[in-house]
């Protein structure tokens, strides 16, 4: 898959949360850009140089450490609303093409510049800030509806990325188990709970999360 832009947040007002700033306003950078393991939830820390987030108890640390989303996802949201979306819109770090992210196994590994390797650990859960942040009518039962949410990831060796470079998916473990399909459990689907919960490699205590939802 092709890294088409690296995107930083810039701290900006939150009145949907009510909390003093978020920074889903991602913005493409130029250059390369470290990556590192920012260590556990609870100080805004995430995987990319220069980037943070607002919600520290719901956001960022190991296993939310880094966020992709695919240019063909926005393209078919954009369809649905009658709306260009550009690289960043939806508070992603990584917006990729050329790989069906939402496809991407929870345990999954990829590869890329300087010895990086992330792992997949879950799905974007979609929020009251990106609700208010997009502000489109209906927007969160649409997000549901459509179960394109892009995957978390956490940094298992640190490196770079920057447009242009290329990541190469290294390992897929043979459960099955998708991103899409953990978003589909954590959005009501309850069938899909137990196999969703228990897959190895999920975030520690998102399979109970996922068992009380």
């Amino acid at each position: 898959m092709k890294i088409v832009s690296v995107n930083v947040g810039r701290p900006r007002e939150n009145p949907w949360k009510g909390l003093a700033a978020t920074y889903i306003d991602k913005r493409p950078v130029a250059g390369p850009v470290a990556v590192t393991a920012p260590g556990p939830k609870g100080d805004g820390s995430v995987g990319l140089a220069g980037d943070r987030v607002g919600d520290v108890r719901n956001h960022g640390g190991t296993d939310q450490a880094v966020y992709a989303f695919a240019s063909e996802d926005y393209a078919h949201f954009g369809a649905l609303v009658g709306r260009e979306f550009g690289p960043g819109a939806f508070g992603e770090n990584l917006t990729l093409a050329g790989y069906d992210v939402n496809a991407a196994l929870i345990g999954e590994r990829w590869a890329g510049p300087g010895g990086l390797v992330l792992q997949v650990t879950g799905a974007r859960i979609p929020c009251g800030t990106f609700r208010g942040w997009i502000d489109e009518r209906g927007w969160l039962k649409t997000f549901t509806r459509e179960a394109r949410p892009g995957p978390y990831l956490r940094v298992v060796e640190p490196g770079r990325v920057e447009a242009g470079a290329d990541l190469e998916v290294v390992h897929r473990p043979g459960h099955g188990v998708t991103t899409a399909m953990f978003f589909r459990a954590a959005m009501g689907e309850r069938d899909l709970v137990e196999e969703v919960a228990s897959v190895p490699d999920l975030a520690p205590g998102d399979a109970e999360w996922l068992r009380g939802r």
